[in-house]
């Protein structure tokens, strides 16, 4: 079966550069590479073709990710589309197990992989937000409810039968997810690939973080779960991250209620302890791969993503009681629960 590599890129500078350099250095070379070059000004479509890639061109202004990935899916002449990101460097055999996986089983019709534990960036934040998202793949369902796009591959057909990606996606932002859960309720078989890894080359800041998790990942997941009527119960959205986020909420409620009833601080602790216990194989992670002392910076940022997270879907769900989309017969759709952040209206660093 033929593979098509499908990158999009906005100002990808010398990280598309080492994004192509790994795909030459692939066991298994892609029968094409193409890149969507989407609006950039910084030469990544001349960088692209000195690679020897199918260049994409999209005139001014920068269309967003899920709109060049459609592009490129236009032009692909493979029977299997592979995704992945101008950042990303796909390790050696990551094409090859895509490929060996969706032509020796009719009944997958997409897999994906994840982050690998060596994340190129430095620093707590770089460290801490590409190691968390190895974690959770590595502890995820094989059998997936979703899809992931910077390291994922998907065959043609399906692709087409689920409309690809939802172009009113403007930033990267949850549109692979909204993608996998289309194909999930059109009854096809999404795989995760735990040995299909990638290194990230992206470096975050605390402000990037935020921005995007809140943004870019949180507000619409909330959209999605309310648009849904639930959630799949897979990657970051388990039960155990569902119950640590309620429990970090409780230790945070009855923390500050304990400065008027103190046997509160009982209840913090206690609360406490539970969010330890439920990540204590993720922490112990963070120990043997950065030393204990990034494992206790970490945990701070982890339990401030549950209380982040958690405190968005109430403050969506909300947004979306007041307009009365709940209270529809029909359920409303992601773009209808826009109450109360547009994340397609804020900037974000690629």
């Amino acid at each position: 079966m033929k593979l098509s590599v499908i990158i999009p890129v906005h100002n990808g500078g010398e990280k598309l550069g080492r994004c192509l350099d790994a795909l030459i250095r692939s066991a298994s070379r892609p029968e094409e590479v193409i890149v969507v070059d989407d609006a950039s000004t910084d030469g990544s479509a001349e960088l692209a073709l000195r690679h020897g890639a199918q260049v994409v061109g999209i005139p001014a202004p920068s269309r967003g990710p899920a709109f060049a990935r459609n592009r490129g899916a236009e032009v692909a002449g493979g029977e299997i589309l592979f995704f992945t990101d101008a950042d990303v460097l796909l390790h050696p055999d990551a094409i090859g197990l895509a490929k060996e996986t969706l032509e020796k089983d009719a009944s997958i019709d997409a897999c994906f992989g994840s982050y690998d534990d060596t994340p190129a960036a430095g620093g707590l934040v770089s460290q801490y937000k590409n190691l968390l998202h190895h974690h959770v793949h590595q502890h995820g369902a094989e059998n997936a409810a979703t899809f992931w796009s910077g390291c994922g591959a998907i065959r043609r057909t399906a692709f087409q039968d689920a409309g690809g990606f939802d172009e009113s996606y403007k930033k990267p932002s949850t549109e692979d997810v909204d993608l996998g859960i289309r194909l999930r309720r059109q009854g096809k078989q999404i795989r995760l690939l735990k040995a299909m890894q990638a290194t990230h080359l992206k470096r975050w800041t605390l402000r990037a973080l935020l921005r995007s998790d809140i943004l870019q990942r949180a507000v619409p997941w909330s959209r999605m779960i309310l648009a849904e009527r639930g959630a799949p119960k897979d990657l970051n959205l388990n039960a155990s991250a569902r119950w640590s986020a309620a429990a970090v909420l409780a230790f945070l409620a009855s923390g500050i209620a304990g400065f008027w009833y103190p046997l509160c601080f009982f209840i913090a602790a206690a609360m406490g302890l539970t969010v330890f216990l439920l990540n204590l194989d993720l922490y112990l992670f963070f120990g043997r791969k950065r030393g204990w002392l990034f494992m206790a910076r970490a945990i701070p940022m982890h339990w401030l993503y549950y209380f982040y997270s958690a405190a968005t879907f109430a403050c969506v769900l909300a947004a979306a009681l007041a307009s009365g989309a709940l209270r529809r017969r029909t359920p409303a759709t992601p773009q209808e629960l826009t109450a109360v952040i547009d994340p397609s209206e804020t900037s974000h660093d690629a």
